[in-house]
C-alpha cells in the first residue's frame, strides 16, 4: 500500500538538512535523515533505497516511524546497543576530576586520569568526548574593565554593521616587532616522503614595524614600514593615510588606546584635519579591531621565512602587501552586538564567582 507523501515543517527541513549535510553526527542519523528528505521529494522507497544503498524494508521502517513521531521516531529507542560496564563511581570520578588538576601534574592526560581510576585510556577519552571535556585545550582572554566599555563598544561596531555613508572605515594599528630573523642552517626542502626542516636557532638582525590601515569595504591595505613606532612615525603614517585617499571622503579610524594614537602632536593634527574622525577600542579589547586579522596572516608568512637583514625583510613584507592588494580579502563582521555582550555578561558572572571562591578560600587560609 501507497504510504502517504511526507510533509516537512520548515524548522524538520532545517535540522534533517543540517544531519545530512554535518560529518560530525553518526552515518545512521546522517542515513536517516537523506530518507525522510527524499521521501519528502516524492522519491518512492524503491528509488530511495537504491539510491542510499539500503534495503527497502529500511526505508519503510524509518518513513513509518517520522510519520508517528516526527524527529523523535529517527532516534533509537532506549535499551538498544552495548550496556554500560564501568561502575558508576568511577565514571563519576573521572568526569569531576577531570576538571580539577592534580597537585604533582599540570594537567590530566587520558593516561594519567585511567591509572588513577584503574581503567584504559580509551575508557576514559570515550567518556571525556561524550561530556566535551577537553583538559588538553585552554583559551585565552581578558574581559575589559573600561568604564565607557559600551559606549566603546556600540561606536566601533556600528560602523561594521552600518557603514557611514561618502566616508571609508579604516582599522587601523601598528605591527611591531617584526624580526629579521635568519636560520643559522639552511633547513631541507619538502619532499615527497619527508617533511621540511628548520634550525630551532637564529641571529637576529632587527626589527621593523608596519603600519596598517585596512579598508574594512574593500579590504586593501594602506601600509607604511618604519624603523620604530613613537608618536612621530603614526603622524606620518596619518599624513600617508590623508594623501592616498580622495579628499572629498570622511575617515573614521578604529585604533586601540595606545599612548602614541593620543599624543598632543596628533591631538592637534587631527584637530586641524576635520575629516578624520577617531574611534577607540575599549582598553583590553583590540579583537574588536578587524586589522589585527591581517596581522595575523602576516606573522605566518613572516615566521615561516629566513632574513639575513632588515632590507630583507622589508622587501618580503612589501611583496606580501602588494599581492594582498592585487585580490584583496574583505573581512566581514557578522556577530550581532546583543549576543557578544551576552557572552561577555555571562563570562563576567562566571569569573565573579570565581573569584569569590578564591577569595574565600585565601580568608580560610589566614
Amino acid at each position: 500500500m501507497a504510504r502517504q507523501r511526507i510533509e516537512l515543517a520548515p524548522a524538520e527541513a532545517a535540522e534533517l538538512s543540517r544531519r545530512a549535510r554535518a560529518t560530525t553526527v553518526p552515518v545512521r542519523d546522517r542515513q536517516r535523515a537523506e530518507i525522510i528528505l527524499l521521501s519528502a521529494q516524492g522519491l518512492t522507497q524503491l528509488r530511495i533505497a537504491e539510491q542510499i544503498g539500503i534495503s527497502r524494508l529500511s526505508v519503510n521502517r524509518w518513513v513509518g516511524r517520522f510519520a508517528l513521531h516526527r524527529l523523535a521516531g529517527l532516534t533509537d529507542r532506549a535499551g538498544r546497543g552495548r550496556k554500560p560496564w564501568l561502575p558508576q563511581v568511577t565514571v563519576q570520578q573521572v568526569l569531576e576530576q577531570a576538571v580539577t588538576p592534580p597537585p604533582h601534574l599540570g594537567r590530566w592526560s587520558c593516561r594519567t586520569m585511567a591509572r588513577a581510576a584503574g581503567i584504559s585510556p580509551a575508557s576514559v577519552q570515550r567518556l571525556w568526548a561524550a561530556s566535551d571535556i577537553k583538559p588538553h585545550l585552554s583559551r585565552t582572554f581578558k574581559l575589559s574593565n573600561d568604564k565607557r566599555f559600551e559606549e566603546k563598544f556600540w561606536d566601533v561596531i556600528g560602523l561594521y554593521l552600518n557603514p557611514p555613508d561618502k566616508a571609508l572605515v579604516l582599522c587601523c594599528d601598528e605591527k611591531s616587532q617584526c624580526q629579521a630573523l635568519e636560520r643559522t642552517q639552511p633547513g631541507l626542502p619538502l619532499g615527497i616522503g619527508h617533511i621540511r626542516t628548520k634550525t630551532h636557532d637564529y641571529v637576529r638582525h632587527g626589527t621593523l614595524t608596519l603600519f596598517a590601515a585596512l579598508n574594512y569595504l574593500e579590504g586593501k591595505l594602506i601600509t607604511r614600514l618604519a624603523a620604530r613606532h613613537r608618536h612621530q612615525e603614526w603622524l606620518a603614517f596619518l599624513k600617508t593615510i590623508d594623501d592616498e585617499t580622495p579628499a572629498n571622503l570622511d575617515i573614521h579610524i578604529i585604533a586601540d588606546n595606545y599612548a602614541t594614537h593620543k599624543h598632543p602632536t596628533v591631538t592637534r593634527w587631527l584637530d586641524r584635519h576635520a575629516r578624520f574622525h577617531m574611534h577607540y577600542t575599549p582598553t583590553s579589547s583590540s579583537w574588536m579591531n578587524l586589522v589585527e586579522r591581517f596581522f595575523r596572516d602576516l606573522t605566518e608568512f613572516i615566521t615561516e621565512k629566513s632574513f639575513a637583514s632588515t632590507r630583507e625583510l622589508a622587501d618580503a613584507i612589501i611583496a606580501f602587501l602588494a599581492a594582498r592588494n592585487e585580490n584583496p580579502r574583505r573581512y566581514v563582521w557578522k556577530a550581532k552586538g546583543e549576543d557578544i555582550l551576552r557572552k561577555i555578561n555571562a563570562a563576567r558572572e562566571a569569573l565573579a564567582v570565581v573569584q569569590s571562591r578564591s577569595n574565600a578560600i585565601s580568608d580560610t587560609a589566614h
